[in-house]
């Protein structure tokens, strides 16, 4: 075989690797889909996730006061063009932010971005079949702060 060949096949081995190491990180996140209504919230506050295949999830985030959409965003968790695995949230009224992935498991899964003001961290964590745990954190005033959003799976009717 020559050094070309050898080259040529030893990097498609590479891809193809590197391409189905990557694929479990997406498919352990298979729990988020669906819709979670925030506890403690009007109707219609909550998260709704919904699969783009192999692409990844979208995302969409709503919070309801006195029958008003006071806040809503946009969230995409997949790979960047560059191959990495990210959370990028696209937030009302405020600039884009992509955090990346920190770690994950089958039931949770912590995305970072040290350099974004507040937060520096988004997680999700599946509570058994039906509760999820939503966190926010970072640093504030030299101080850590923490914001938990607790949602229960519900109906997307």
């Amino acid at each position: 075989m020559n050094a070309r060949l050898f080259i040529a096949v030893a990097f498609a081995v590479l891809v193809s690797r590197a391409a189905s190491a990557a694929e479990p990180d997406l498919a352990k996140l298979s729990w988020l889909e669906g819709c979670w209504a925030s506890d403690g919230g009007e109707p219609g506050s909550g998260e709704r996730w919904m699969s783009v295949g192999d692409k990844g999830l979208l995302g969409i985030s709503n919070t309801i006061r006195q029958g008003k959409v006071v806040e809503s965003e946009r969230m995409e968790i997949g790979y960047l063009p560059d191959g990495r695995f990210a959370f990028v949230a696209h937030p009302s009224a405020q600039a884009s932010a992509t955090f990346l992935l920190l770690r994950i498991s089958e039931t949770e899964a912590v995305f970072e971005n040290l350099e974004h003001d507040f937060p520096q961290r988004i997680a999700y964590a599946r509570e058994g079949a039906s509760k999820l745990r939503a966190r926010i954190e970072g640093m504030q005033d030299g101080a850590l702060h923490v914001i938990e959003f607790p949602m229960t799976r519900t109906s997307c009717d």
